[in-house]
């Protein structure tokens, strides 16, 4: 349809132009009430809605309700607006009034004002004819039109000649109530948040002004490097009230201020007993400390850090004399010592079993092939300590002949004459160069096995040496010690007395009796250490323990301690400073 005023085309079920909002239908009021005669005024649609205990909940559908609440708004305003007409009409005293509006810049209030005056009847129906023509129509936040602000019978006045105004504020027009009810709910919402966050600060200002404060006693805590059941520790001072109490988290114990300070002595060992793989040099390790109260409130106190030094396991090369060692047997022993209760591995063997219990001795026999560096990696774990590990490389020279002595041959023994049986290149030529008997060549031609019995002509370490020879090679060489003492039974009963006679007759022949190793019994206090590795030390002989000084060496298991009495039985070997030096292989106490 064409609007009349501007021409615009518009839809023919629309009211008003859309755009100068003239009017398009002039039986629209009654088209609208014939529209709402046929609105459903029944219930609403509603929602039901059954719980798993069978009770019934009935909600209206908010969509009906707001389209209810919508027509009814259009209905009331299209009733107010004829209303306030009829008003109008039959108000004598009104219908020569003017409302007209003043602008914010003409008024003296803040405000756009209305201001009402007496016109004669004929120009306020010309100037509402030409309100109705110009009306511009606007849309409220429901999507309902709304008319521009017009003249209320609530201002209206009889006077003649007087105007009052009334001040709408700075928009010149009312708010619509969806704006108001918008508004209200901005101002509450508004007033809860603040409530809401001043309830939150009043009761955080609470809580910190109740709150004790923070004791920074750690600021003068002490930290000592100490010994405890002796072992590397540390001890704490954690200063503090007498009487309060100081809680370890990680010892899971508390101790008691007493003299300003709270005494914590903590073994090194405790941080890394439980550790499981490999440990370095040195380890930070932290205690949580926290001041207790006779309530049993807890306040944290600083952390405290400090670092402790892992010590390696002790472990002492005693035979060969050097790390790198040039053999030529098949077997060679290696002899260490360790703190007694160790873990010890020789190239990943487990030979803990192997250690002494009250010395911490361990002796190994080492397979040492011809193939030139044999090495023996011994890997060491000690109680609170951290791995320690040793490389002993013994080297023994290739061979064009192969020789080698029966594996198990023995490396000492009780007897004097002990059989070893040998391998060589089958049609090999064998000698025998150190003290032997009952040589068995039988097999040697065909499969290159012999036999003989090594005699040990003195007492202590015996060398067998064996030579192999074959035509258009080089010679093989194979030694092989055997450390022979006789069981005490036989060697104590051939011990002399160094009486005084004894201990000069010693002295003036010393290299004939060690050639056959004279055995002498030694009485008296160990004066000095002369060596550690091996222990020698020097013992008085005369009665009154001053005087017929001797050195002895120890080869007995027992080790010996200075300013202790010993009954040792040990052979004559050599001089020393114009002193006797005899070899201790047995040893007893007072």
């Amino acid at each position: 349809m064409k609007c009349p005023e501007c021409g615009q085309w518009n839809r023919a079920s629309m009211p008003h132009c859309t755009r100068c909002g003239a009017p398009l239908n002039i039986d629209a009021a009654s088209r609208m009430e014939w529209k709402d005669s046929l609105r459903d005024e029944g219930q609403s649609t509603a929602y039901i809605r059954v719980d798993e205990f069978g009770n019934e909940d009935r909600t209206p559908d908010s969509r009906d309700v707001l389209a209810r609440e919508m027509q009814e708004l259009k209905i009331r305003k299209r009733e107010g607006e004829a209303r306030k007409q009829k008003m109008l009409e039959h108000t004598p005293d009104s219908r020569g009034v003017k409302i007209e509006e003043i602008s914010p810049e003409d008024s003296e209030t803040s405000g756009t004002t209305i201001r009402m005056k007496r016109v004669s009847p004929a120009g306020i129906a010309a100037e509402q004819e030409a309100e109705i023509r110009h009306r511009v129509r606007y849309m409220d936040d429901t999507g309902s039109f709304i008319e521009p602000r017009s003249y209320d019978p609530l201002y209206e006045n009889p006077m003649e000649d007087h105007h009052y105004s009334y001040a709408f504020g700075l928009g010149g027009k009312l708010p619509s109530r969806a704006r108001r009810r918008k508004a209200l709910l901005r101002i509450l919402l508004v007033l809860v948040l603040t409530a809401a966050l001043g309830t939150g600060g009043f009761f955080t200002w609470k809580y910190f002004s109740e709150r004790e404060p923070a004791v920074q006693y750690n600021s003068a805590v002490s930290i000592t490097a100490t010994m405890l059941d002796e072992q590397a520790a540390h001890t704490i001072l954690i200063p503090g009230e007498d009487g309060t109490q100081i809680y370890i988290r990680e010892l899971h114990a508390s101790y008691v201020v007493s003299g300003g300070f709270a005494t914590v002595q903590v073994a090194d060992h405790t941080w890394y007993d439980n550790y499981e793989g490999t440990l370095e040099e040195t380890m930070d390790v932290t205690l949580t400390p926290f001041l207790k109260t006779a309530a049993g409130k807890q306040t944290p106190l600083d952390p405290i850090v400090y670092t402790i030094y892992i010590p390696l396991s002790p472990i002492t090369l005693d035979s060969p004399d050097s790390l790198r060692t040039e053999v030529a047997t098949t077997m060679s022993t290696i002899q260490i010592t360790v703190r007694p209760g160790s873990r010890v591995t020789v190239n990943g063997v487990d030979c803990s079993d192997t250690v002494s219990s009250e010395t911490g001795e361990m002796s190994y026999n080492a397979t040492v092939q011809p193939i030139g560096d044999n090495v023996f990696t011994i890997n060491v774990r000690s109680q609170y300590c951290r791995d320690n590990s040793i490389s002993v490389t013994l080297y023994r020279a290739p061979q064009e002949i192969p020789l080698d002595l029966a594996v198990g041959t023995y490396g000492t023994t009780y007897q004097k004459v002990m059989k070893v049986s040998a391998t060589t290149l089958p049609g090999a030529y064998v000698e025998v160069s150190s003290p032997y008997s009952d040589l068995d060549i039988t097999n040697l031609d065909s499969t290159g096995k012999f036999t003989f019995n090594a005699v040990f002509d003195h007492i202590g370490n015996n060398t067998i040496s064996i030579t192999a020879s074959y035509p258009g090679k080089k010679p093989s060489l194979v030694e092989h010690t055997v450390y022979y003492v006789p069981p005490a039974s036989e060697y104590t009963v051939k011990a002399w007395p160094l009486s005084a006679e004894g201990y000069s007759e010693l002295l003036s022949n010393i290299a004939y009796r060690a050639s056959y190793g004279q055995v002498y019994v030694v009485t008296g206090v160990v004066q000095y250490s002369v060596s550690e590795k091996p222990q020698m030390v020097v013992i008085n002989t005369s009665e009154d323990g001053k005087s017929q000084p001797v050195l002895v060496q120890n080869y007995s298991r027992t080790p010996w301690q200075v300013g202790t009495y010993y009954r040792l039985y040990a052979d004559a070997y050599s001089t020393y400073n114009s002193m006797p030096w005899l070899n201790a292989r047995y040893t007893y106490t007072k």
